[in-house]
């Protein structure tokens, strides 16, 4: 399969979904990453892109695709996003996409979930990912993540200019999802796991 998951920032998807990714490409998917800004409003643009590439080394991506747009400016080129992801993944032919939840205080994260959803109308399986900023996030998918949970720590920590980056004192993102991975776990009735809201999932059976 070809996956493709979506950020707005650098580290946004090892927070959303590396555990899942990391699983896909140990079963030898195809996997692509597309972060649409370099990240400049929490850091140096160019550190934070060193950064990025330092983290996908993990999953050995096909590709890893940056979209060119500014940090807290994707609300007013939606329309512009919405072709950009749709010309992404005509070239990929994506079998899953993962995306950011529209219910978000980030303004970059809501106006990329819903350019997202306009994007892959005819795209069968799209899945949201939740981050620290998500509200009302109540996951019906779960992806048991025993076996990736330090490789998604690893590739967080290579985001070394965010680690500290929680607002939340004395926690590290390391300590925010790992919380997260054993919640979404309790839920699921495993150690650790990654929720995910459904726009649609098609099942083989």
């Amino acid at each position: 399969m070809k996956i493709l998951a979506i950020g707005a920032h650098p580290d946004d998807i090892e927070v959303g979904c590396a555990g899942a990714l990391a699983k896909y490409a140990q079963q030898g998917h195809e996997i692509h990453l597309l972060v649409m800004t370099e990240g400049a409003k929490g850091g140096d643009a160019s550190g934070r892109r060193d950064e990025q590439h330092r983290a996908a080394e993990f999953l050995q991506p096909k590709s890893l695709i940056w979209g060119g747009y500014e940090d807290t400016e994707l609300m007013p080129r939606m329309n512009e996003m919405v072709h950009d992801v749709e010309q992404i993944m005509d070239r990929i032919g994506p079998d899953f996409i993962f995306v950011h939840y529209d219910e978000d205080t980030h303004q970059d994260h809501r106006a990329l979930s819903k350019a997202t959803v306009s994007a892959t109308r005819y795209v069968r399986n799209v899945l949201f990912y939740e981050g620290p900023t998500s509200q009302n996030f109540a996951p019906t998918v779960f992806v048991d993540i025993k076996e990736t949970i330090d490789r998604k720590v690893s590739m967080l920590l290579a985001h070394r200019s965010q680690v500290m980056k929680t607002n939340i004192e004395g926690l590290s993102i390391v300590d925010v999802i790992k919380s997260t991975a054993m919640f979404r776990g309790i839920q699921g009735r495993v150690q650790f796991a990654e929720g995910f809201v459904p726009l649609r999932l098609f099942i083989n059976i």
